[in-house]
């Protein structure tokens, strides 16, 4: 008997968040300009999007249970973002203010958090 998260569970569960944040987002007026951006050894962003000129770089982050989310937001978790944005901008030629932003998804309810800083 094997214990644990099933990880096909937990990614369908994590992309149902991504989802729900991603429509959040749009009807807040975001542009969505990718999903789940991969830089290399550096980490991944959940969602990258733009709104009046300003890159928005988002980790999403959601629990089941009665876990809140808000938890599994560490500092180094967020480095990560941070180094992961620079690195995006970078490949991409881009010179934008930006902001390190964070979606708690508890349930159904969103909350935005934006220019997060630890």
């Amino acid at each position: 008997m094997r214990l644990g998260v099933d990880k096909s569970s937990s990614k369908i569960f994590g992309d149902k968040s991504e989802n729900l944040a991603t429509l959040f987002l749009e009807q807040e007026g975001f542009l969505i300009l990718e999903r789940n951006y991969f830089a290399r050894k550096l980490g991944e962003i959940d969602i990258i999007a733009k709104k009046d000129d300003i890159l928005h770089f988002i980790e999403v982050k959601s629990a089941k249970a009665d876990f809140d989310p808000i938890y599994n937001i560490t500092s180094s978790k967020m480095r990560k973002v941070i180094n992961s944005s620079h690195y995006y901008m970078k490949v991409k030629h881009l010179n934008f203010a930006f902001s390190i932003d964070v979606i708690i998804i508890r349930g159904d309810e969103v909350e935005f958090i934006e220019n997060v800083t630890l």
